[in-house]
């Protein structure tokens, strides 16, 4: 009988604890991967902070990259991209489960699906283990994307794949064509930065960055970026300093991975006629922001709203990092240098050293 480690969360200011569970039995639709690698997204680290509330206990972890070690009856003989599925193979699969079927999922949301099952973030339950990064298995259930990976691209790359790059590039989507269109991206965290590589790797014209750490700004132009601005405090502007860069030529997509209010304001400002802003970042409680309805509307403007991604944004995302995973130095984003033994320190490490991504090594692996 196949046993599993697992890091249990059991609340913030906790410590998680490795514990071991037997790997279920498969039932209909289900593969069993064993995990080789895991990113803590910062979700991860706001839930072991106590910043967000997460069920518990937990095992949480879902940007993981794996291989799978069996498939269950009637699980899918292909992925997202129509390759086929087998033991032995490299995958990584979407931070949900959920009926296609349903109405949103048709709709083109289906992580907002009335079944919604998501990885990292349920609670661990004795007919319910096994959904999350930080263990020894993972059982992908019924209705979950899966891609596999074929490309040689190292594993903590790989695991940035199924949350970070993914919702960016759900983002763009949104935003709409990007060639030859200017864009303002405000946050350059992990998902700012790959926003400046993939408006790169899509044309667009001219890429304006803005964050309030100057560490951040200079990684930004490394990504992909044009200019880089601090972004200016609560009620500033930057309309004269982006007229000053672009000219007559407005800013036609404007993107946040802030969570702040004033920079969702700034670009607000900022934005050009028939312009379209997506928010990304504020997925925490905050103060409303303020928006000019006439400006909307004489200006024609969209704005639209994304939390996590679709199928169609996986694919993309692994597409992305597979053409151009080798233009910019992602491997730097990610701290390599723990392992499941050591989960308690790789969350400190994350909180203290504002690193971009900690890394952690689950089984053997390049």
């Amino acid at each position: 009988m196949r046993t599993s480690r697992i890091a249990v969360f059991h609340g913030a200011g906790r410590p998680l604890t490795l514990e071991s569970v037997t790997v279920p039995a498969l039932r209909e639709g289900e593969i069993l991967v064993r995990n080789e690698y895991a990113t803590l997204c910062r979700s991860d680290l706001n839930t072991y902070s106590g910043k967000r509330t997460e069920k518990t206990p937990t095992i949480l972890g879902h940007e993981t990259v794996g291989i799978i070690e069996e498939l269950g009856p009637g699980a899918p003989a292909t992925d997202a991209r129509g390759l086929g599925l087998r033991p032995g193979d490299r995958v990584t699969w979407a931070v949900f489960a959920a009926n296609p079927d349903s109405e949103l999922a048709r709709a083109g949301i289906p992580q907002k699906g009335p079944d919604l099952f998501k990885y990292g973030h349920e609670a661990l339950t004795p007919d319910s283990t096994l959904h999350g990064g930080l263990a020894d298995y993972c059982v992908l259930r019924r209705y979950t994307p899966v891609l596999r990976l074929v490309a040689p691209i190292p594993l903590p790359l790989l695991a940035l794949i199924n949350c970070a790059v993914a919702t960016v590039a759900g983002s763009l989507r949104l935003a709409g064509p990007l060639h030859s269109r200017n864009v303002l991206i405000a946050g350059a965290g992990m998902l700012g930065l790959l926003a400046c590589s993939m408006c790169r790797g899509s044309r667009a014209r001219r890429i304006i960055a803005l964050d309030v750490e100057p560490r951040r700004l200079v990684l930004a132009r490394e990504f992909g970026a044009d200019f880089a601005l601090a972004m200016p405090s609560e009620g500033g502007s930057l309309r004269s300093e982006v007229t000053a860069l672009l000219g007559a030529e407005p800013v036609t997509v404007a993107l946040d991975y802030s969570g702040a209010p004033a920079a969702m304001e700034t670009l607000l400002e900022s934005l050009g006629t028939g312009g379209t802003a997506v928010f990304i970042g504020a997925t925490f409680p905050q103060r409303p922001i303020q928006i000019s309805a006439e400006q909307v509307i004489r200006k024609v403007q969209t704005i639209k709203g994304l939390h996590n991604y679709n199928e169609a944004d996986l694919v993309a995302a692994a597409s992305f990092m597979e053409e151009h995973g080798g233009e910019f130095p992602f491997a730097r984003l990610v701290h390599d240098q723990f392992d499941l033994a050591a989960v308690n320190e790789a969350f400190e490490y994350g909180l203290e050293s504002g690193a971009h991504r900690v890394g952690i090594r689950i089984s053997g692996g390049s």
